[in-house]
């Protein structure tokens, strides 16, 4: 599994021009599922996320976790994490895992999220999203479950 993590100070999604969540300072998420991934794959995800030091501590320094500044995520699933560009000029997205297999693994990793005390919004799941956010610093990071077996 694949997180964009981007700060932000609010963000929403809408589909169909409703919005379907909603956050204000905390964690824009774009979450990608692969084949080979697991429910271990997601709470690696999950933990990794609520406890990511990257929000200021009195001096400025970030040295505070989600969990610490009681942000909040809005977690989108985005299955153009697993697209390959290198032939052509259309992404190939054999990489991606099968809708089933990605919704399941998704809303684990929400869970497991919402299990640590982190409050989470989402977007529709296979769906034609529009997302607003105000990017916080801006600070973007990628993280990616293989990276645990690379230790």
């Amino acid at each position: 599994m694949k997180v964009v993590v981007q700060r932000s100070k609010q963000a929403k999604v809408t589909v169909n021009g409703e919005v379907t969540g909603q956050i204000d300072r905390g964690f824009v998420l774009l979450v990608g599922v692969t084949h080979d991934d697991t429910k271990q794959d997601a709470e690696y995800l999950a933990d990794k996320v609520a406890y990511l030091r990257v929000f200021a501590d009195e001096e400025g320094k970030m040295n505070r976790s989600l969990l610490e500044v009681d942000g909040q995520v809005l977690s989108v699933s985005q299955f153009t994490l697993y697209g390959d560009c290198r032939k052509g000029r259309r992404p190939n997205f054999m990489q991606a895992a099968k809708p089933d297999q990605a919704k399941q693994l998704y809303e684990h990793f929400n869970q497991s999220l919402r299990e640590k005390g982190v409050s989470v919004e989402t977007g529709e799941f296979g769906a034609m999203m529009q997302v607003e956010l105000v990017n916080d610093g801006p600070v973007t990071l990628i993280i990616d479950s293989q990276e645990r077996s690379q230790k």
